[in-house]
């Protein structure tokens, strides 16, 4: 296939804004994917290259300069080989022949091509065809339920194998893709709740849970080959041996464990985020950092046992196993709770004991890896939301020397790219002023002015006392006094909360005048 056709299709899936055109324009393309093709095409579509960095930051891509293309001629396998020969190089004279072939890359594009290029390679490629977006036009390019290709895809990870197999060889093809050890899925995510009336509406009686503000991990063991992986996936198992040996302790051979991971302190209360994450950023020294500062699990769900999957369990039957293999000091404290006063008295004991809050689990819900759904909702003291940095300005003042106000985005699945709203500069120590500034400059895309135009990669948890109608910002709502929380380096884009979400907090509220 030509890249001008997949570009086109970008193109028109950024331009409309109804869903179902959307869905139907990445169906047609998918129909027409050669079987070699599908990974690479895929993998665009998605705003990705398949090496993921090719070492070509946002200056050397602006500058590459080459007179368009008249006619398109590249392929999407030529354009995957440049690729990969640029990440392949290393050494002295890399960056030279880096940019020799991007160079002659640019010349055989045409101008609509290049734009395509050069925002693919610095990660600024916004055309709507997100994730669950993909996944429903998969599902009706090959003709097959969406169910089935959303189960596949987190089963595998693996867009590009996911979407051949559902091209060639259709349900029998995802029916193939099963659990398997030591491949992560994606772990299952959860909505908010406004109140304990709110959650209890959407849920009626429900699983109450302490809401731990450690480190996400899922585990997996056969035998004594254990592996820890984060939320995003990756393995971390040799900066965590004290975990790794508490899991070769239980009595199954064979496991796959959610749950998360926390740095205590002498009382037993656990330390905050960014204390517990220290343990996840270095390989050295491990003993040692292992003795000043040890990581305890606490576990609340079991998605394999000893040879049977439990993915499509309900959670009691799912907790009932978890129970069954690991003993109560690891589990996360949990009742269960159907009254107001239940949920509040629990969310109570958890703040109490230095938890962040509670989750509310649905007993009858199957394990949905890669959704946030209404099946797991989190209830917190404070409205806080997981959102996106877009840009940032430079500080003055006492700041000036840093970046410091930050502008704020929500994902929106429905059209692709994030909405912004609002900024903010509260809430920040010098300390995560200093660390932020060298991460968006390393993210950096582009500068007007004072302000610094970043790839939407960072997350940062945001509290806010509320949500109002602003005609300032594209979605129409601005959060009120919103500070940052803390840094979610451990989070992706994709995990950010959604402007569906805003709006609907938005909704709860009485009507307020503009935003501070």
């Amino acid at each position: 296939m030509l890249l001008d056709e997949l570009v086109v299709t970008s193109n028109r899936v950024a331009a409309t804004p109804a869903r179902l055109a959307k869905l139907e324009h990445l169906a047609s393309l998918l129909r027409r994917l050669d079987p070699d093709e599908v990974e690479i095409g895929v993998a665009f579509l998605v705003g990705e290259m398949r090496q993921r960095r090719v070492g070509i930051g946002w200056a050397a891509a602006r500058n590459t300069r080459a007179e368009p293309a008249g006619t398109p001629s590249l392929t999407l396998a030529e354009v995957d080989d440049a690729f990969a020969r640029i990440a392949a190089l290393r050494g002295a004279g890399s960056a030279t022949e880096r940019q020799r072939i991007l160079g002659t890359l640019f010349a055989r594009a045409t101008a609509e091509e290049q734009d395509f290029l050069r925002r693919l390679v610095v990660g600024e490629l916004r055309q709507g065809a997100l994730e669950g977006l993909l996944a429903e036009a998969l599902a009706r390019a090959a003709g097959v339920p969406a169910a089935l290709v959303r189960r596949a895809l987190m089963l595998s990870g693996d867009r590009g194998a996911v979407t051949r197999a559902a091209l060639v060889d259709g349900e029998a093809g995802l029916g193939r893709f099963q659990l398997e050890l030591f491949r992560p899925l994606q772990p299952m995510l959860a909505d908010t709740a406004e109140d304990a009336d709110d959650a209890l509406a959407r849920l009626g009686r429900a699983a109450l849970e302490y809401k731990i503000d450690g480190a996400r991990v899922q585990i997996h063991r056969d035998g004594d080959d254990v592996r820890v992986f984060t939320r995003r996936l990756n393995d971390v198992t040799p900066a965590v041996p004290e975990i790794v040996r508490a899991v070769r302790a239980l009595p199954a051979r064979r496991l796959v464990l959610d749950g998360e991971v926390v740095a205590l302190g002498p009382t037993g209360a656990p330390h905050p985020f960014q204390v517990t994450m220290r343990r996840f950023g270095s390989r050295l020294d491990v003993d040692r950092l292992a003795g000043e500062l040890p990581l305890a699990p606490f576990f609340f769900d079991c998605l394999h046992v000893d040879g049977e999957d439990l993915l499509d369990w309900p959670t009691a039957d799912r907790w009932a196993a978890l129970a069954g293999v690991v003993p109560e000091p690891q589990r996360i404290p949990r009742r269960l709770g159907e009254t107001r006063d239940e949920v509040d008295a629990w969310l109570a004991a958890a703040l109490a004991a230095g938890h962040e809050g509670v989750m509310v689990k649905s007993l009858t819900a199957p394990y949905e890896a890669g959704r946030r759904g209404a099946s797991w909702l989190k209830l917190k003291p404070a409205h806080t939301l997981d959102l996106v940095v877009l840009a940032v300005e430079w500080g003055s003042g006492r700041r000036r020397q840093w970046l410091s106000n930050l502008h704020l985005g929500a994902r929106d699945p429905e059209h692709g790219g994030f909405v912004m709203l609002g900024k903010t500069f509260k809430g920040m120590t010098d300390e995560m002023l200093r660390w932020q500034t060298e991460r968006l400059l390393a993210l950096e895309i582009g500068r007007e002015a004072h302000v610094v135009h970043v790839r939407p990669e960072l997350v940062v948890e945001v509290a806010f006392d509320g949500v109002q109608a602003s005609p300032h910002y594209p979605g129409g709502v601005a959060l009120r006094f919103a500070r940052v929380r803390r840094y979610r380096p451990d989070k992706r884009a994709a995990d950010a909360d959604t402007i569906a979400t805003v709006r609907a907090i938005a909704a709860r509220e009485p009507a307020s005048s503009a935003p501070h």
